[in-house]
């Protein structure tokens, strides 16, 4: 049974194709395309998943979409925001202002720098005008109502009109494949519920799933047992933990789909009790459910992110989403006596929330799926109609599962840029020495990561032992980040490095997750490890990936260190590179001193370029 997966089309366009639960490719059209989180349908990315499986399009059993028709997608949203008005009507807020005056009194005094900061209490700056407007709208009951009411009809009427527009698109260019007929949809949130049970390997689990929207939810929890799924309860929508977020992060001045990240590190150099009380009054939570007073009113966090220091308004945020999400989840462990816990939806991202949720009492262990936002879906649902076929699908072991290139069309690449370069007889051994005598190398080898997560094959790393190539880096690479570069460690290191990984190893191979570090971590990799004492670590075993694995047994030679620092290789608001032809463009404008590609090694043509004084704004990795 092969089945082409294909995720939602609104944003991060994926393809992907399962044969008899088997995912034998995924990749993200922005990586072909070169659009970050490209909208619209993966034609280029069905067209290599086709090529690389030696796959033609009338082999395609079944085409999977993981959300309803428009319609009826239009009729789940119209219930949503009926619902949400009667909350509204029934729900007895406190008193804003008085609660932001007592709030203003905790703020602290700080001086310590934070590098990409102005100031350590530096405030979102806006006109007068503006900081009116933002207290009437998000901070004055008889207006702000109004106005959350408002944005919610805006919404709804957007999101409608965006499922309308990408299903025409979707059945329009299925038809030109001859696939038109073999579309199957699904409820959005069982695709992000059976790519995160399918994949973990579990028999038993507990699925949570949490996102911005799906088919009228924000989020589910299902059973997972016997390779069937159980839905035990909805999280419904517009109480969203991931607009939540989007708020926050839109109020900071970020792009509230691509930075979150930036708002996670951000958080752990404020104090979320400044503001924590002030959100939390904002939630209603009983029986395992959550639903949140105005979520949608982007005004509230507007008004509060010019009131009071970003800092603490990321601390807050962080600090209460990981709250609520506990209680979640030890409400469901509680109630299916289940200790498997596997995650998936766009807050899922969050490596901060899911360190918490590793540590709720009852949870044993803990995966979450790769690709865990929408860009995941249309494997999910892929595997899930195997597995409703009676084909067993095969838990994930690997990420690499996107295109590879042969050595000759590297060496074309090479030879047509008039790049100099070696085969050298011990690559990793010459990758290892470089990076330990200071030089930054970008490494482009094997299948291409699927998910928005580089995981070696295509990254830059260098060493972990300095401190400041979080500052000199960043800003080489033309980046703002508030937390450290993640580190890549050998897998036999692990307990050397991090703490209670205990039931998170395999969720660790992913990047997914962060640990306390030990003593020796801090003292030994001080770049990759953030100010609370945390890193989101890659555990890398040889049998996955043995080139990257060399290097890094050859690096714990010269130095006794088993961890490097990797970021993902890509321009400057680009995606990760794809091709050959993407990592020697990348190379060179972002003067970085070493590529290896493939069997090859490229030095830079202008020389080595200096780690701290040279380097160029052009290339920026994106820290997901």
């Amino acid at each position: 049974m092969k089945v082409l997966g294909i995720s939602p089309l609104d944003k991060d366009a994926t393809a992907s194709l399962v044969e008899d639960g088997r995912v034998l490719f995924a990749a993200g059209e922005e990586r072909f395309s070169r659009v970050k989180q490209h909208a619209g349908f993966p034609g280029r990315a069905i067209a290599a998943a086709l090529e690389a499986t030696g796959t033609a399009p009338e082999e395609i059993d079944v085409v999977a979409y993981p959300f309803l028709t428009w319609e009826q997608e239009a009729r789940l949203i119209e219930k949503a925001f009926a619902d949400e008005a009667r909350f509204a009507r029934e729900f007895s807020p406190r008193d804003l202002q008085a609660q932001l005056a007592e709030a203003e009194k905790r703020v602290p005094h700080r001086t310590a720098e934070i590098h990409g900061l102005k100031d350590p209490n530096e405030r979102m700056e806006k006109s007068l005008a503006k900081r009116l407007f933002y207290r009437l709208a998000g901070g004055t009951p008889a207006v702000s109502r109004e106005v959350a009411a408002r944005l919610s009809r805006q919404w709804a009427a957007r999101a409608i009109e965006d499922h309308r527009k990408w299903n025409v698109e979707l059945d329009a260019e299925l038809a030109k494949l001859g696939l038109a007929d073999k579309l199957q949809r699904c409820e959005h949130h069982l695709s992000h519920a059976g790519n995160a049970y399918h994949a973990s390997g579990f028999d038993r689990a507990l699925i949570v799933t949490i996102d911005g929207y799906g088919s009228g939810l924000a989020g589910s929890i299902s059973l997972g047992e016997g390779g069937k799924i159980k839905r035990l309860h909805n999280l419904r929508f517009p109480y969203s933990l991931g607009s939540f977020y989007e708020m926050v992060t839109s109020s900071l001045g970020f792009h509230p789909d691509r930075h979150a990240g930036k708002v996670v590190g951000l958080a752990a150099y404020g104090d979320p009790a400044v503001l924590s009380d002030v959100l939390r009054a904002r939630f209603s939570e009983e029986g395992g459910d959550v639903r949140i007073f105005e979520n949608l009113n982007v005004h509230f966090s507007r008004h509060l992110s010019t009131r009071f220091p970003k800092i603490d308004l990321a601390a807050a945020w962080q600090y209460v989403l990981e709250e609520v999400a506990k209680k979640l989840v030890h409400h469901w462990v509680r109630e299916t006596g289940c200790g498997n816990l596997v995650l998936s939806g766009g807050v899922t991202a969050n490596v901060k929330m899911n360190q918490r949720l590793h540590e709720v009492d009852g949870v044993e262990a803990l995966f979450v799926y790769p690709n865990m936002g929408d860009g995941g879906c249309g494997t999910g649902y892929a595997l899930h109609l195997c597995r409703e076929a009676g084909f067993e699908p095969e838990p994930f072991s690997t990420a690499y599962l996107g295109p590879e290139y042969s050595d000759d069309q590297i060496r074309a690449v090479l030879d047509a840029q008039g790049l100099a370069y070696t085969a050298p007889d011990d690559l990793p051994a010459e990758v290892a020495r470089r990076i330990h005598d200071g030089q930054v190398v970008a490494r482009f080898g094997g299948r291409m990561e699927y998910g928005p997560r580089a995981l070696g094959n295509r990254s830059i790393l260098y060493h972990a032992r300095e401190p400041e190539v979080n500052h000199w880096l960043n800003k080489r690479l033309g980046r703002t980040e508030f937390m450290p570069f993640a580190p890549v460690t050998l897998w036999e290191a692990r307990e050397r490095c991090y703490e209670h990984l205990a039931g998170a190893e395999h969720a660790a191979e992913f990047m997914t997750v962060t640990f306390d570090c030990t003593s020796w971590m801090r003292e030994s990799c001080p770049a990759a490890v953030h100010v609370d004492g945390t890193a989101r670590p890659q555990l890398v075993k040889r049998d996955v990936n043995p080139v990257y694995y060399d290097i890094l047994t050859e690096y714990e030679k010269l130095s006794g260190i088993p961890c490097l620092i990797n970021t993902s290789f890509n321009m400057h608001e680009e995606p990760i590179v794809c091709t050959p032809e993407d990592a020697v463009r990348a190379f060179l404008l972002g003067h970085l001193d070493v590529l290896a590609i493939g069997p090859f090694l490229v030095p830079n043509p202008e020389g080595e370029t200096g780690s701290r004084s040279t380097g160029s704004a052009a290339l920026a990795g994106a820290h997901a």
